[in-house]
């Protein structure tokens, strides 16, 4: 159940809001005995209510006296409260992040082979989708096929964005399809393409049909490689990740001459 204390107030502050509202304007020494706070806690959590602006005070009656602010503005006032201890959380987390990310790409990088893989759908795009993230410089995008179990719509939106981010970082794409895979795509894959990526110099998309399977060369370094189906032609069994420089070159010694041979893409 909801209660004032998950909005920031603490249980005397809360017993002695509740009982404002319903004792009307009254003393201190009255609301220590309507809300069972303690005398001698009394003051200390009136001020501290008073610094939230749940309630307001009287000082010019002697005793002083209190009255709890309308329930509708003081939730709306918590919740303001709440809000901008949030966003400077998350300012604070976004420093803490950017400190860090300087700090752990200063380290040496690990060049030892190294390889994953993914099995199913959603962990292969959530492996494609990271390995495109930590391309620095360069990355091959070779797709031969859709993959029917894809939302293949949502997909493209996921992969463009990466592609977009990449863009931004300073990395080149260079994307080769085929004529099958370019006319799978949506016409709002299409249209995002015509409108954000086609206009990029760093970009470049062409259209090949003697490619079969779907890979991505990282960094000519790393190698994803997607796996299909053994028993279902067509479909996407899973993902390989192969950190491997020298079978990174083989790879793209093989592409380079498709790319040559391929015809820019227009749409």
């Amino acid at each position: 159940m909801s209660s004032l204390r998950d909005l920031g107030l603490s249980e005397y502050e809360a017993r002695a809001y509740r009982a404002l509202l319903n004792t009307g304007p009254t003393t201190a020494k009255e609301l220590s005995r309507a809300s069972d706070v303690p005398m001698g806690r009394i003051y200390d959590v009136l001020n501290s209510i008073e610094q939230y602006n749940l309630v307001r005070s009287q000082t010019a009656s002697r005793p002083k006296k209190y009255v709890a602010v309308e329930p509708s503005t003081a939730l709306d006032r918590l919740l303001d409260d709440k809000k901008r201890e949030l966003e400077e959380k998350a300012d604070q987390y976004e420093s803490i992040v950017d400190d860090l990310a300087d700090e752990l790409d200063a380290a040496e990088p690990v060049e030892d082979q190294f390889w994953t893989a993914a099995v199913g759908p959603d962990e292969t795009i959530d492996l494609l989708l990271e390995r495109l993230a930590a391309a620095d410089d360069h990355i091959v995008m070779v797709s031969a096929d859709p993959a029917p179990q894809w939302d293949l719509q949502a997909v493209s939106k996921e992969v463009n964005a990466e592609v977009e981010d990449a863009l931004d970082r300073g990395v080149t794409v260079d994307l080769l399809m085929t004529r099958q895979m370019v006319s799978s795509l949506s016409e709002e894959v299409g249209r995002r393409y015509r409108e954000t990526l086609q206009q990029r110099d760093e970009f470049d998309v062409r259209t090949n049909d003697d490619v079969s399977g779907s890979f991505n060369i990282i960094d000519g370094v790393e190698v994803c490689i997607q796996v299909p189906n053994p028993l279902s032609s067509g479909d996407a069994f899973g993902m390989i990740d192969l950190k491997d420089p020298e079978f990174a070159a083989n790879v793209h010694e093989e592409f380079v001459p498709r790319w040559d041979e391929a015809d820019p893409l227009e749409f």
